[in-house]
């Protein structure tokens, strides 16, 4: 059996979390509005002014639980854990591969061909879905390229070579991302992918989701020992973490992109949740924040197969997996990283 640990999203500002015995209590102006047992929590992440006690603090970092701090709009600012866990054999195999050019590749290969067929599935399951006949031969022809963009991906001898491979696609696959929305086509109207800031409310809730997703693999990955910091498809720069960023390419359209639809598609989210800032800046008001983080969690107990284990399993539990199948692979138990992939 998978046990699945929370995350408490932490969403409204001025907010105060303590230990309370066993507990982690949260209370906004000494009113108490949430109390939860401590060990059904794998991590906290609090948006904008947010305060947590040093006791409240101390605990998690005990217990391996980690404390996030993003900015109202999902952007990371800090992030709080105890002492590094896992063999510090395994990060010197993933320190070492990083070098390496040619396993390097390997991985980062194999990580953009799970991305690039989920997003075909994406595109294709919309084609099949869409009641626009144009929408629909324009979904069907961008699966067919993003199907010849997997059968080229063994060419590439470099990871430039790869990175140029991935971002052509993803920029083909945002160019037709609104074709599969069918309500509020004029709101939610996309001209390709814009972050920082994001330009128009499907990019925001994009953005949004991305961020805690982001959280998710950067829990993966220390989850098993592996420094989040040292990736393979992404270059490391200080700051960033690569590996979370490489571990969530094959997952975004997958936990992401299809939350986003479904959410627009069913009007749970609509153009009042949207705030436009000097500038063209988009973002969500804080309650619609609070709703697509529910509709998140939700999104994470949903059971799947996972094509490689053949094991039924949370969807939430994937990034965890995927860790560790990465982790098996730079220890050399597997000959190569199998990404997570849908059909």
């Amino acid at each position: 059996m998978h046990q699945l640990l929370n995350t408490l999203y932490i969403t409204t500002e001025g907010s105060y979390i303590r230990v309370d015995h066993e507990t982690l209590k949260v209370t906004v102006e000494k009113e108490t509005k949430l109390q939860v047992p401590v060990h059904h929590i794998g991590s906290v992440v609090c948006f904008g002014d947010v305060l947590m006690s040093p006791a409240a603090i101390h605990r998690c970092a005990s217990d391996g639980r980690s404390v996030v701090w993003l900015d109202r709009n999902g952007r990371f600012k800090a992030r709080v854990e105890g002492p590094v866990s896992g063999n510090v054999l395994l990060r010197r195999a993933q320190h070492e591969a990083s070098l390496n050019s040619d396993v390097a590749l390997a991985i980062a290969r194999n990580m953009v061909a799970g991305k690039v067929q989920n997003t075909r599935q994406v595109v294709l399951r919309g084609a099949r879905e869409v009641s626009n006949t144009e929408h629909a031969d324009e979904l069907r022809e961008t699966a067919d390229m993003l199907a010849r963009t997997v059968q080229q991906l063994p060419t590439c001898e470099t990871l430039d070579a790869l990175r140029g491979f991935e971002g052509e696609a993803a920029r083909v696959y945002f160019s037709i991302l609104d074709r599969l929305v069918t309500a509020d086509r004029e709101t939610f109207r996309m001209n390709g992918r814009s972050r920082r800031p994001p330009l128009d409310p499907l990019n925001a809730l994009l953005s949004f989701l991305y961020a805690l997703l982001m959280n998710d693999c950067v829990a993966a990955a220390e989850g098993v020992g592996l420094d989040p910091q040292v990736g393979f498809l992404h270059a490391i720069r200080p700051g960033r973490a690569a590996l979370a960023l490489d571990l969530m390419e094959e997952l975004r359209c997958i936990l992401a992109d299809r939350l986003v639809l479904t959410l627009i598609n069913r009007r749970q989210i609509t153009a009042e949740d949207f705030l436009s800032r000097p500038g063209g800046a988009v973002h969500l008001y804080d309650e619609s924040r609070k709703a697509v983080i529910v509709a998140y969690q939700k999104r994470k107990q949903e059971e799947i197969t996972h094509s490689l284990l053949d094991q039924k399993m949370p969807l939430g539990l994937v990034p965890h997996v995927q860790a560790r199948l990465l982790a098996r692979t730079l220890r050399k138990d597997m000959e190569a990283y199998i990404p997570f992939t849908t059909r």
